[in-house]
């Protein structure tokens, strides 16, 4: 399973900070994902928008290989790139196994593989849900800014919710970067 990084318009910190903060204890509990399993996309400014950019990424990163399952997990304005390059690359003949949107309000996002959604407060995840969801989504709660979402998931308090059952049974309370775990087990699992 390899995990492609595209991350938003930002200082290229706060993405370092991101997957510290979420791989780190994942790597340790996990042998399956090493740091050569995940791909950060390294366009900045205006590239995090080019699917085509994060494509010709992919492709030589994975050396063609469209066999090998992929997740994309995005921010920001990098969701807008990553979708695109996400069906693009399902659309070749890839295995996209889920698209993970981390603030990708105003982005619609519907394709053929599981989508997930995490926001940085309700109203961003129950307005983004108009432009598709899918299962299993996040929001802090209570609201935190923008930014912190992607750089200390960890300290961000939520709820898991799943918009195909009942609102009030299906709420789970956890950080950002425990559903994220728990999200990529699940397809890791799916996988074995």
């Amino acid at each position: 399973m390899n995990i492609i990084i595209c991350a938003g318009i930002h200082e290229p910190e706060l993405t370092k900070s991101f997957i510290a903060n979420c791989f780190n204890t994942w790597r340790e509990q996990r042998k399956s994902v090493s740091a050569s399993n995940i791909l950060v996309f390294p366009g900045e400014g205006i590239l995090a928008l080019s699917k085509f950019h994060i494509l010709e990424f992919l492709g030589d990163r994975l050396q063609g290989k469209l066999e090998s399952p992929v997740i994309f997990i995005s921010f920001s304005a990098g969701v807008v790139g990553a979708i695109g390059a996400a069906i693009d690359w399902q659309l070749l003949g890839g295995q996209v196994q889920a698209f993970i949107a981390v603030d990708g309000w105003g982005v619609p996002l519907w394709a053929n593989f599981p989508i997930h959604r995490l926001s940085h407060d309700y109203f961003t995840h129950w307005s983004s849900s108009l432009l598709g969801s899918g299962h299993n989504n996040f929001y802090a709660h209570p609201p935190v800014d923008h930014l912190s979402l992607w750089h200390s998931p960890q300290v961000v308090q939520g709820y898991w919710v799943d918009p195909s059952t009942d609102l009030n049974s299906s709420q789970i309370s956890l950080n950002a970067a425990q559903f994220l775990y728990l999200l990529l087990q699940s397809y890791e699992e799916k996988q074995s």
